[in-house]
């Protein structure tokens, strides 16, 4: 097996020297001590490993979870589903940075749109609105809450989880939907009970937020009631 210096080593792997030594210092990559002469020198696997950092950084896994993903390949008798559990809990982040963004966007959109576009700043809707008092943005989500009374609650059937980190995603998944209120998910059971808000939701929707993490989901008929 041939071995590489480190500048060899970024190269091959699309990266800068400084980022090879900065995964060395979190730990990410082993630094090869130096010999008595020359150049420290790596083995061929660093740029493998060197590319399954950045992909998983593309993905948005952080360093920490980049470390606990690398830990699982060498773990003895670990499985698929301890990984599929951690991708499935990254992708309910992701889809709660969206629903988010979504969110300000719609914001944005208001703003941009209510503004005449000329005239003087001080008579300016986007900058107007910007200065409004907090309690007077939080108006319309008190008045929503006071017309949805209600909370009903939906039975369902799970299909597809590996062990105990499977339902936890699920609850993590379903904690971030608009209108739910308490989740309890079994995975003995493979069973899963949502109170939610039929005002803010649906059971649906809220099968569709579990089926995306790769799931099966069965409703239980009769069971959406209040």
């Amino acid at each position: 097996m041939s071995a590489l210096t480190i500048g060899a080593v970024a190269r091959r792997a699309g990266v800068g020297v400084e980022t090879v030594r900065f995964y060395e210092r979190r730990g990410l990559l082993r630094r090869p001590a130096r010999p008595g002469t020359g150049f420290r020198t790596y083995p061929e696997e660093t740029v493998a490993r060197l590319r399954f950092i950045r992909q998983a950084q593309v993905l948005g896994f952080t360093l920490k979870e980049i470390g606990d993903l690398l830990a699982l390949r060498v773990a003895p008798g670990t499985d698929c589903a301890a990984v599929r559990t951690r991708a499935a809990a990254k992708l309910a982040d992701v889809e709660g940075r969206l629903a988010e963004l979504e969110r300000i966007r719609g914001a944005l959109a208001k703003l941009v749109a209510a503004c005449p576009g000329s005239g003087a700043v001080a008579t300016c809707t986007i900058l107007g609105s910007l200065a409004e008092p907090a309690e007077t943005a939080a108006r319309p989500t008190r008045r929503r809450n006071a017309r949805s009374k209600d909370v009903k609650s939906l039975e369902l059937k799970v299909e597809g989880m590996h062990c105990d980190g499977c339902a936890a995603t699920i609850e993590a998944l379903l904690a971030r939907e608009p209108g739910v209120k308490a989740t309890s998910i079994s995975y003995a059971a493979g069973s899963g009970r949502i109170l939610y808000d039929p005002g803010a939701t649906d059971p649906g929707r809220l099968a569709a937020a579990i089926e995306k993490a790769g799931y099966r989901v069965a409703i239980e008929p009769g069971t959406a009631a209040s």
